[in-house]
């Protein structure tokens, strides 16, 4: 890949718990793919808040550790978000969970640094909606993750965002071709639908790209997703072709179910299950 990229995630972070393990992961759909786009060779910065509390540290460390810039992260006194997680015949479930102090505006800084990366990620689940203007303004690209959000939700932010990514891991193809159509006509320049284990299509200027999953053993999905989108944003910022890019990006997503979490750092959970209030 090109180092040269540079990749700016602004939203989410939480601990996945997996209470049936004893166990948990730093995650979250903007702290996953900033860390898979450094993986793949790209210079990437994350704005978001950590609490104070172990579960705050344990993703501060893992950041840190993996070489994401934390120049913009808040550090902010209190509980970090959290989501508890059992995995069924493979599949990640979530189970309930915590927001924490993981809610945030952007700031002037968050925006400076959006007008010089080459792709700026948010997400549905980053709660940056009333900001999603003002990143639209500053980024270059602004790629954003519907997930399985309805209709509505997509059709109101779209027209904001140059990459669109929506998951249907149900589905026939022809469905999914006919939503990116759908989306793109909103405004993106390219729409992508994941489709699980079924892979993925990506509707842009160059017409229809489509991806098989890649092969190998899957153990957890947790972060999947978000390692495609990763690997994926780093080869389209790098000048691949949109078939090369996403043929590359979904080999990539199914490589990462190879083990529990999203990226790694296992942590014992509390005796109680938690993911530990107390300070470290």
């Amino acid at each position: 890949m090109t180092p040269s990229v540079h990749l700016l995630t602004v939203g989410d972070n939480v601990v996945d718990c997996y209470p049936d393990l004893g166990v948990m992961f730093p995650g979250g759909n903007a702290v996953n793919v900033a860390v898979n786009a450094v993986r793949c060779g790209a210079r990437v910065g994350y704005v978001g808040a950590l609490g104070t509390d172990r579960a705050g540290r344990l993703l501060y460390r893992a950041l840190g550790t993996e070489g994401v810039d934390l120049d913009l992260v808040r550090v902010v006194d209190g509980p970090n978000a959290y989501a508890v997680v059992h995995i069924v015949d493979g599949n990640r479930v979530f189970g309930s969970g915590e927001l924490g102090v993981s809610r945030f505006r952007v700031r002037e800084a968050d925006l400076a640094t959006a007008a010089v990366a080459d792709v700026v990620h948010t997400g549905e689940c980053s709660m940056t909606e009333e900001d999603l203007p003002l990143l639209a303004r500053a980024s270059r690209l602004l790629s954003f993750d519907f997930s399985e959000r309805p209709w509505d939700y997509i059709a109101e932010l779209a027209l904001h965002v140059d990459i669109a990514i929506m998951s249907r891991p149900e589905g026939e193809q022809a469905e999914a071709v006919e939503l990116a159509r759908r989306v793109r006509a909103l405004g993106p320049a390219r729409a992508v639908v994941t489709r699980g284990a079924q892979g993925a299509v990506l509707l842009g200027p160059d017409g229809l790209a489509v991806a098989p999953a890649g092969t190998g053993p899957v153990v957890d999905t947790l972060g999947a997703g978000d390692a495609l989108i990763a690997r994926l944003l780093v080869g389209l910022a790098g000048g691949e072709p949109d078939h090369a890019a996403l043929r590359a990006a979904t080999t990539y997503a199914t490589a990462t179910c190879a083990q529990h979490g999203a990226f790694g750092y296992e942590t014992a959970l509390d005796a109680d299950g938690e993911p530990s209030p107390v300070r470290a």
